[in-house]
């Protein structure tokens, strides 16, 4: 069974706090997959984490690049933004089992779309909008 922890936000600087708090749980070769409806702060928890694992980076969301990659200080931390992405041939074309076995760190948004192809350690997380500022964040490993 997994072990499920809620942490709830007060706004977006805390969400980002949250992520830096998280970030010092996680080592090299976590795959994290980040759910949430658009606008929830999948991003500003991961730019949290980022600034953590990679100090002094400008971390932006990958929406239309949809990978980018950063030099973190144990590893580097892959950044993936599959909101585009619309079918399997499009999620095959990406080479992610590059990125999720690559012993290095990798953030999914919106890693529903690679159900059933994530590795069984990986992370989810599910930011759900529970008020204008408010946020509950569900981690579960």
């Amino acid at each position: 069974m997994d072990a499920i922890r809620r942490l709830r936000s007060r706004g977006e600087k805390h969400t980002q706090r949250l992520g830096h708090e998280f970030a010092s749980e996680i080592a090299p070769g976590a795959v994290v997959s980040f759910n949430g409806e658009l606008g929830s702060g999948k991003t500003v928890f991961i730019r949290g984490m980022c600034e953590v694992l990679c100090p002094g980076i400008t971390i932006s969301s990958p929406s239309f690049t949809l990978i980018n990659t950063y030099p973190g200080k144990q590893c580097d931390v892959h950044h993936i933004d599959l909101y585009r992405i619309d079918t399997r041939e499009e999620l095959s074309e990406l080479g992610l089992e590059d990125y999720l076995y690559s012993g290095d760190i990798t953030l999914i948004e919106w890693g529903e779309k690679l159900e059933g192809t994530l590795p069984e350690e990986a992370i989810g997380i599910l930011i759900s909008i529970t008020g204008d500022m408010t946020r509950e964040i569900e981690i579960s490993h």
